[in-house]
């Protein structure tokens, strides 16, 4: 958690918010090919990229 807060204080201080969107799109894609792994879906998610 004190990663999250200290990039939240980085972001509020330097009026960086528009860093929230890649960051919270990085981390559900992450998410996704993390469960995907050794499923069906996993070939269906590798053609996305």
């Amino acid at each position: 958690m004190g990663f999250l807060s200290e990039l939240w204080e980085f972001m509020r201080v330097r009026k960086k918010f528009w860093l929230l969107p890649i960051i919270v799109m990085m981390a559900v894609f992450g998410g996704l090919v993390v469960m995907s792994q050794g499923s069906a879906v996993a070939p269906f998610i590798y053609t996305i990229f």
